[in-house]
């Protein structure tokens, strides 16, 4: 069937939305993850493990860390069975919305001084939802691009999703630098004021 030159546009138009549109997202999905990575190392024994020695609260918190990945496995196949069902695009933007949300919700949440043993369990359940939510949206991101790609680019445009991350990586280092002071390991309110706005 011959394809005609107006629409050939219209779709190499419409791909490049696609594939811009996936990398937006995995490198916002990745910023989250990131940003979690550096609290982890910097704020977090202090704010949820004050109990525990330094070297076992760090511990902890990058056990903390470590639950996301042990959840992004779940996400894919959650949202890969219900991309299927629902649509990729919609799964998608749920993606995205459970990771923001948790981000968010952690940047809310009190400290080991407020509430108690709660608060590092409540992190802990948030962490799995951003795996969760991490899990769906690549693989989903991947999906869209490379099923919406023309024939002879789907390897092309695939590469876009995993071009994401290290633009998300850079802003949530610079992010960081920016909002933490000089000793962010110290149990302060500026030290927990500059995480919490990366992360909320």
């Amino acid at each position: 069937m011959e394809r005609l030159a107006g629409e050939s546009v219209v779709q190499e138009t419409s791909m490049r939305k696609v594939a811009f549109a996936s990398f937006i997202g995995t490198a916002i999905e990745f910023y989250d993850f990131y940003i979690y990575g550096l609290a982890a190392a910097l704020v977090f024994p202090a704010l949820f493990f004050p109990e525990l020695d330094p070297v076992l609260g760090l511990l902890a918190s990058f056990a903390t860390y470590g639950v996301a990945f042990l959840a992004r496995p779940l996400g894919g196949v959650l949202f890969g069975h219900y991309g299927d069902r629902v649509g990729r695009k919609a799964m998608l933007i749920v993606s995205l919305l459970t990771m923001g949300i948790a981000t968010f919700l952690v940047g809310l949440l009190p400290g080991y001084a407020q509430i108690g043993v709660l608060a590092p369990v409540l992190l802990v359940v948030l962490r799995f939802l951003q795996g969760v939510g991490l899990g769906g949206e690549w693989g989903g991101a991947v999906l869209m691009a490379s099923e919406h790609a023309p024939p002879g680019k789907r390897a092309f445009y695939s590469g876009f999703p995993q071009v994401g991350p290290a633009p998300g990586y850079l802003l949530s280092a610079g992010s960081s630098c920016c909002s933490s002071p000089t000793s962010p390991r110290r149990s302060s309110p500026r030290g927990a004021g500059g995480y919490r706005s990366c992360l909320a």
